[in-house]
């Protein structure tokens, strides 16, 4: 005999109850939420950029890690194009006597009359003399080779040698919206020419454990350097690279570098692809060469949070 329903509840005279249905879970808060990005935390809706309406007052980023391979290079080629195609007049400096972002971009170091070299210890050298053309519409190269490695050595003896970049930086600085230099993986004296140049710092670093260990020791030379050369210099930034989401170790990583460094870590991560690595061999950025994958879908959101947490250029000037 099957059992029997439980009885409604009694009403009194005028009572008003109502039984509401159930809300569908659709409707609920928790799944209007933003879903969560690789680092863990909700992903920002960033404005679309639109073109400025005059140009100059470049804010100077460094792309800086004494680590070598964990992508300087590429960022600094293809976050200046995202943000060139976003109409921002961009100046890359290579400032790595390996030349690597010049090579890069499809330059001949061999064949070079003029690099950041000259424009570093030849007084009557200018900057309109060395800046050459990228290819990427809105960016241009100041290049460099193995000469810069003469350099750091004829530096020592210069007045000021620390403020040598800054110094000839200075008219690129009505010129452009953006300037990124491309660091070498070292901390000697050209790496502290260009975070004195700098007004911020971007960190790439590549999600692996070796790289996250040597950060500390960049953020104390950052920090000697706001002490004793430049006190305006601020991290911009740590942006994850080579990142894959599949293995636990890139997740672990992923999950100390937001614990060490929380809001200063990029939500935008890049992942690794084998169109990186065909884009240099090509002499172009990722935003031309595969201009759908998702590599330069990467770079183009980091220009978008970039220019939302460094730039103030969301707007028409």
């Amino acid at each position: 005999m099957p059992p029997l329903a439980r009885p409604p509840a009694p009403h009194e005279p005028g009572d008003q109850h109502v039984v509401s249905e159930p809300i569908p879970f659709e409707r609920t808060a928790v799944a209007e939420e933003a879903p969560l990005g690789p680092t863990g935390r909700p992903m920002p809706h960033l404005p679309e950029l639109r073109p400025l309406q005059r140009h100059g007052n470049a804010r100077v980023i460094a792309m800086c890690n004494q680590k070598g391979g964990v992508g300087k290079t590429t960022t600094t080629i293809n976050l200046g194009a995202a943000l060139a195609e976003y109409g921002r007049k961009v100046l890359l400096v290579d400032f790595d006597p390996q030349g690597s972002l010049s090579v890069g971009l499809g330059l001949n170091p061999h064949d070079m009359e003029l690099s950041v070299y000259n424009l570093l210890m030849e007084r009557d050298v200018t900057l309109d003399d060395v800046v050459v053309p990228s290819g990427v519409a809105g960016m241009d190269l100041l290049p460099s080779n193995i000469d810069l490695s003469a350099a750091e050595v004829q530096l020592v003896h210069e007045v000021a040698r620390e403020q040598t970049l800054q110094r000839v930086l200075g008219p690129a600085i009505a010129q452009y919206d953006v300037i990124l230099i491309d660091c070498q993986p070292s901390l000697g004296l050209l790496t502290v020419n260009a975070l004195t140049a700098a007004d911020g710092v971007i960190v790439p670093l590549e999600c692996e454990y070796f790289a996250l260990r040597g950060v500390a020791l960049l953020k104390t030379t950052i920090d000697k350097v706001r002490e004793r050369l430049n006190p305006d210099l601020t991290i911009d930034g740590v942006l994850g690279t080579m990142f894959d989401g599949r293995t636990l170790h890139g997740r672990e990583v992923m999950e100390r570098l937001v614990q060490a460094w929380g809001d200063q870590v990029f939500h935008t991560v890049i992942r690794r692809t084998v169109k990186f690595s065909d884009s240099t061999v090509a002499g172009e950025p990722i935003t031309s060469y595969a201009s759908s994958s998702t590599g330069a879908d990467a770079y183009r959101q980091l220009a978008k949070e970039v220019a939302v947490r460094c730039l103030n250029s969301t707007d028409p000037a």
